[in-house]
This record gives structure tokens, sequence and C-alpha cells, in this order.
């Protein structure tokens, strides 16, 4: 493990993992509870787009994509809440739309299907230390915003009408939930990949939930395991040779797979035990 530290890029991919496998479960455990899980697959798509635009042209790929996701994320919520428009049509419209310009404009681009993999799936040899502190401040702004305004976000995500009876403007702070979504899948690409991030963002809030027992617990649990899982995923990609994204993606699983057979044991542990009392 120590040996890996001795490669620049594995410093800088490692760095990137913490920040993208703390960042992920934290705006995807909101999205779970609003029932909103392929959002970020939705955004990832459109992302592409902006990497693509970056390539296009010569300007920071990293900072076209958020711009990109940001305007997708903001038309996904504008469409759910003005459009005639369901959020899975909307979502639909961006998978296709975003996936379809991105690749059209990286081949106008010139860019090889090398560089449009390393987008899509991850890479931690593309790493550069310009990336990485981008990365850093953007990831930085997505978990101080979600610290301070964890109990508004989730009023939000738990009730709408409760919340805006309440006095929370509902409008306001589901814009900020895709926004933050948005920013954070641009975080993750260069470790995840724009098509796979939406996984980290949702799987370990699922093993999470298998053992957590309240929002909070579920919210801390899963951002452990988005960490584990993003900087496990880095060091067995390095060991194995494949793609970090696939590695981070499978690992997350594995948690989850783990926590659910736990859950299952002990329930059914739980049941035996009962079985004699309701006998007699």
């Amino acid at each position: 493990m120590l040996d890996l530290l001795d490669y620049t890029f594995m410093r800088l991919a490692l760095g990137a993992a913490v920040v993208t496998g703390l960042t992920a479960p934290a705006i995807g455990t909101f999205l779970v509870q609003r029932r909103l899980a392929l959002l970020g697959d939705g955004i990832g798509h459109v992302a592409l787009t902006g990497v693509a635009l970056g390539l296009l042209t010569g300007t920071a790929p990293l900072l076209t994509a958020v711009i990109a996701a940001t305007l997708g994320a903001l038309a996904i919520e504008l469409m759910r809440t003005y459009a005639r428009t369901s959020g899975d049509v909307a979502l639909a419209m961006l998978f296709y739309g975003g996936i379809a310009a991105g690749v059209m404009l990286i081949n106008l681009a010139g860019d090889s299907a090398a560089t449009l993999n390393s987008y899509l799936f991850g890479s931690i040899v593309t790493v550069t230390s310009s990336d990485l502190t981008v990365v850093a401040i953007l990831g930085g702004i997505v978990l101080a915003i979600v610290l301070v305004a964890t109990p508004q976000l989730f009023a939000v995500c738990q009730d709408e009408d409760h919340a805006r009876v309440s006095g929370v403007p509902v409008r306001l702070y589901g814009i900020l939930i895709a926004v933050l979504a948005a920013v954070t899948i641009t975080v993750a690409m260069r470790t995840v990949g724009l098509l796979l991030v939406s996984a980290l963002m949702v799987v370990p809030v699922a093993a999470a939930q298998q053992v957590a027992r309240s929002f909070r617990g579920t919210h801390l649990l899963a951002m452990a395991l988005g960490l584990l899982a993003a900087v496990g995923g880095v060091v067995a990609s390095f060991e194995i040779d494949t793609q970090p994204g696939p590695t981070i993606v499978l690992m997350a699983m594995a948690f989850f797979a783990v926590l659910a057979s736990a859950r299952g044991i002990v329930s059914l542990t739980r049941r035996w035990r009962r079985r004699p009392l309701e006998s007699a």
C-alpha cells in the first residue's frame, strides 16, 4: 500500500478518491430520500457534453462540465416544476440528448475513443494537480453546504408539503439539491467516470440503509462506505490493472451485499428465537 504513494499520479488519484467518496453519498442520501436516484445518470450524460465542449474549445473540461451539469440539473428541476413533464421523462431527455451531443462534439474535437473512455469510466492516470485542486475546492463547498443545510434538505426530501407549510422554501432547496448533485458528478468523473458516478451516489446509501436506524445514521455511514469504496477501488484498480470506475462500484456493491446478508441473517435469527415463545 505504501509503495503506491511513490507514484505521483496515485497520490493525486487517491486524493480525488477521498473527495469523491465523501461527497457522492453525502448528496446521494438526499436524492435517494427524494426518490431521484437516477438523477445522477441524467446529469452525468449532460456533463459529458460539457467535457466535449472543453475539449473542442481548448478550455478546462472539468470547468465546462461543471457548467453544463449545473444547467442540466436546473433544466430537470424546472421541467419537473413548471412543464407538464414527469421526472422520469425529463431524465430520459437528458440521457439521450447529453450522450448524443457529447459523443458528437468529442468526435468533432478530433479526440480518440480512449479520451472518451477515460471520462465515461474514470482514469487514475489522468488526474492532474490542477484537477485535484478544483475537485477539492468543489467537494469542500458541497460538503459545507450539506452540513449547514441538512435540516432543510431533509425536510424537503421527506415531505415537500409539510416543509412548505413550515416555511421552508421548497423550490429553492430542490434546485440546490440538483445543483449540488451536478457539482458532485463533475467532481467524481475522474475517478468513477460519468456513467458510473450515480452508482457511488446511490449504492453506499442503499448499503447504509440495511443497518442504520435513522436518517443521520444512514447519511454518515453512507459517506464512510463511499470513502472506503472509492479509496479501496482506486488501490485495487492499480493492483489488478483495471479501470477505477467499475472497480469502485463493484466494491460498493460488495458492501451492500455483505450488509444486506447480515441484516437477513439477524432477522432470521430473531424469528427463530421468538418461535419457542410463540409456541408456548
